[in-house]
Formats: C-alpha cells, sequence, structure tokens
C-alpha cells in the first residue's frame, strides 16, 4: 500500500505473492546438513518462519483469497495447488512454472498463448529467469547479486493483469470486457 495506515474492516480479495527464498523447490539444496551445517540448520527455522507467514494468508478473515509461489515446500507442507500457470499462457515467452492456491475464485483462463523458449537439457531456460537477469544495461547478474532475486520474483505484467481483470469480472458479476479501467 501507500505506507499509511488504513481501517479496513474486510478486505474483500486478497491477492498475496509471499517471499518463496525458503519454500521454492530451486533452494532445496541448501537444505543438505550434512553438506552446508549450520547454514542448513538455520534455513530449516527460516522455511519455516516462512510457511506461518504463507497460512497467515491460508486463514486470513477473508472470502476471496488466491496465494501465489513457485513449485515448492508448499505443495506438501499445506495442499497442493489449484492451478500451476505460465507466463507464456499470457503473453510471456517465459516459462516459469508458477502455483495458484485459490479460495472462493476461479482458476484463471489464459489471455494470450505465446510459444515459450527452448529449454536446455537440465530444464534451464535459454531466456527466461530460471538462467540468468540482466540489470538496466543488459549486463548479466550473478546469482549471488541482491538485484537477481528481486527481479527473478516479480509478476510478470500478463499474468497480474488476468488476476486483476479476471478475479475482478467474477466479483462483480461483469465480464472482463464491461470492466472499463483495462481497456488498451
Amino acid at each position: 500500500m501507500n505506507g499509511e495506515s488504513h481501517n479496513v474492516d474486510k478486505w474483500d480479495l486478497i491477492i498475496a505473492h509471499p517471499p518463496c527464498t525458503y519454500l521454492t523447490v530451486s533452494g532445496n539444496r541448501w537444505f543438505n546438513v550434512e553438506r552446508y551445517g549450520d547454514t542448513a540448520i538455520r534455513r530449516y527455522g527460516d522455511r519455516e518462519k516462512a510457511a506461518a507467514f504463507f497460512m497467515a494468508f491460508v486463514n486470513a478473515d477473508c472470502e476471496h483469497i488466491a496465494i501465489e509461489n513457485p513449485i515448492g515446500y508448499m505443495n506438501t507442507h499445506y495442499r497442493e495447488a489449484d492451478e500451476i500457470i505460465q507466463p507464456y499462457e499470457f503473453g510471456h515467452p517465459v516459462r516459469k512454472a508458477t502455483c495458484l492456491w485459490l479460495k472462493n475464485l476461479p482458476t484463471l483462463t489464459p489471455t494470450k498463448i505465446v510459444k515459450p523458449e527452448t529449454a536446455q537439457s537440465g530444464g534451464k531456460s535459454y531466456s527466461g529467469p530460471a538462467l540468468y537477469v540482466r540489470d538496466e544495461n543488459g549486463k548479466i547478474l550473478s546469482y549471488n547479486d541482491p538485484r537477481t532475486a528481486k527481479e527473478r520474483s516479480k509478476t510478470y505484467p500478463g499474468i497480474a493483469q488476468a488476476m486483476a481483470q479476471q478475479w475482478s469480472a467474477y466479483l462483480t458479476g461483469q465480464t472482463d470486457k464491461q470492466l472499463s479501467f483495462f481497456e488498451e
């Protein structure tokens, strides 16, 4: 929000994007205690805190909730996601499986399916966020650059627009064509 306090009696809709650092499958190698010792043990504690934060959204007093996160720990710790979407289903030629856990919301309908980039052996993408991130000058950032995690965790605009448009239409009983604030 805007940094100010707001008194909201009850939310109509929550779309949550909790941090995935300790919840994603791609980080599982860091939980190897034999190899990483105290770091791995500390990460287990961080995972439990991250899972508790995720579950705070699940248990929120709101009739309509969507929680977004990659495939990972919550698929077994909580339950399997209601839907797994890909950016290439919403106009971005990138593979990045994204889970949605939904409460009283319909699954998203793809809006613009495009051809995803080619995957290399080992499952990495040539041009997607799974392989590298570039800075504002086009330079590839190293995996441990603080900007890398931030850039890789961003929600693609096509997905965000589909969430806003489709779920607003669902909640208001309008079609997405009737919602004038999404005109192109």
